[in-house]
């Protein structure tokens, strides 16, 4: 894949992604003033593509960014396949979708309208996997994350989750879990929480502070549908000690089966039902 000829959209025009895409500005390079969805390809369809978008507008609306009419779900469809085309991808892939509001003013924007950007990367999996050897995680310390109107959503303000993934490995570690200031654990450095406990699925609530995933969605779905029973609710520390299996969920990876919290051991029994479950709703 390596000598692969690959291509962004820029606000409608296709170019090379290897050369200069984005202008001088431009407010999500230079505050952070931006929106971005994550997804997965499989089989060179874009899967879940109605709740990346959902998510991104209600997002916009907390960020007073004004969307053009013609931004919708089928116009998004379109230039993702369009891409998809162009860079001649027909099994797995992740694509990035970004809304950045346009450039000019300082925090004070200009304007609130918007402009999108689109990028694609080959990825070797076509259907979703899970890994063969469990995650070793710990929970990140050093910053809590505070629930606001932007905790659901993937905005451009991401160091957290830099800090967290860089804290793990340099503790030679796969992943940390972040808390919040009242230590309740809402998610990893890149993905949604589950904790099993007696075949019962238990994952961190939205009004916690962690962020509204599309992955996180389905698997609840997912579960509910195949018998399986979930609540939404604080997840401590403590729980994780007495936890069947820990498991993360995002878009892109799908599930991420967790083998170790510091002495504790995990099983993946569950995970792997629901990455099960996964391959047969996008059957495409």
């Amino acid at each position: 894949m390596s000598d692969q000829e690959l291509f962004v959209n820029n606000n409608g025009k296709i170019i090379s992604n290897t050369g200069h895409s984005i202008a001088a500005g431009n407010r999500g390079y230079t505050y952070g003033d931006g929106l971005f969805e994550s997804m997965r390809v499989m089989n060179g369809k874009v899967l879940n593509l109605g709740h990346h978008f959902s998510r991104l507008t209600e997002g916009a609306k907390i960020l007073k960014m004004r969307l053009p009419a013609f931004y919708t779900t089928e116009f998004f469809q379109q230039q993702i396949e369009e891409l998809i085309q162009m860079c001649k991808i027909s099994e797995g892939a992740r694509i990035r979708l970004s809304i950045d509001r346009l450039g000019g003013g300082t925090y004070l924007p200009d304007t609130n309208e918007v402009s999108y950007f689109i990028e694609i990367y080959p990825i070797e999996q076509n259907l979703f996997g899970l890994n063969a050897k469990g995650l070793e995680v710990d929970l990140y310390q050093d910053i809590k994350k505070t629930k606001n109107i932007l905790s659901n959503f993937k905005t451009k303000n991401g160091l957290l989750y830099v800090l967290a993934a860089i804290s793990a490995k340099e503790k030679g570690l796969d992943d940390m879990l972040i808390t919040n200031d009242n230590g309740q654990i809402l998610e990893s450095s890149h993905s949604n929480i589950f904790v099993v406990s007696n075949g019962v699925l238990y994952t961190p609530s939205l009004s916690d502070g962690c962020l509204a995933g599309t992955m996180r969605m389905q698997v609840i779905n997912l579960a509910l549908k195949n018998g399986l029973k979930v609540y939404e609710c604080p997840i401590l520390p403590s729980n994780l000690l007495v936890a069947d299996e820990v498991f993360l969920t995002n878009a892109v990876r799908g599930i991420t089966w967790i083998g170790g919290y510091r002495t504790k051991r995990y099983f993946n029994t569950t995970a792997r039902k629901i990455v099960t479950f996964l391959n047969e709703e996008w059957d495409v």
